[in-house]
């Protein structure tokens, strides 16, 4: 896990008492995951911000949920200054309000769009994420509409991202680069870029 600073570490502290009061309600991560909060989430997310060049001027996170990683993102960016801006898109209305009260209570910067992916105006990040959300080509077709040409696209995926991505090859042109997993065994982060319609 990385060094963070002392500011950085009592926001997520702030993240971590939150998700557990509203978890039980909302079910945002699973219940045995939040043991391993550090590891399990904000580590796992983390190691995305280190994939790309910096700086960043536009993050955006698509499918938020929990808020990862598009809270640990924005949290990062409070100390590093990159990215720039970042975008929480989440379509569940109580995700949504877990989201803006993360957001509030630790003092982060992170415009939360209350929206379906696809019905959102197309917002030319810089970089796209999305964890836990859909199989390749449907993130693919996410990151077409909401990606910057020159944009990078990071998906981190399990043990069967090989199939996905053999099946996403048939309907979109990409470049493609694998980064493993710094925190589970099998899985990778998928970084795509160039992304088209066959």
């Amino acid at each position: 896990m990385r060094v963070v600073s002392r500011e950085t570490e009592e926001r997520l502290s702030i993240y971590r008492a939150l998700l557990e009061k509203w978890n039980p309600r909302i079910n945002l991560v699973s219940r045995a995951s939040l043991a391993a909060f550090q590891t399990r989430h904000v580590a796992d997310s983390a190691q995305l911000h280190d994939l790309v060049p910096h700086p960043v001027g536009h993050w955006a996170d698509l499918g938020s949920g929990g808020g990862f990683p598009g809270l640990v993102i924005a949290m990062l960016a409070q100390e590093t200054g990159s990215p720039a801006r970042v975008s929480l898109v989440e379509s569940d209305a109580r995700k949504s309000a877990f989201l803006a009260t993360v957001i509030r209570e630790t003092g982060i910067a992170a415009e939360l769009h209350t929206s379906r992916i696809e019905a959102l105006a197309p917002l030319a990040a810089d970089v796209v994420s999305a964890r836990a959300l859909a199989d390749l080509s449907t993130l693919l077709g996410f990151a077409e509409r909401h990606m910057r040409p020159e944009g990078h696209a990071l998906f981190p995926k399990g043990i069967r991202w090989r199939e996905e991505l053999a099946a996403a090859q048939s309907a979109w042109q990409f470049t493609h680069r694998v980064a493993k997993s710094e925190t589970e065994t099998g899985s990778v982060i998928l970084i795509a870029r160039g992304i088209s319609r066959v």
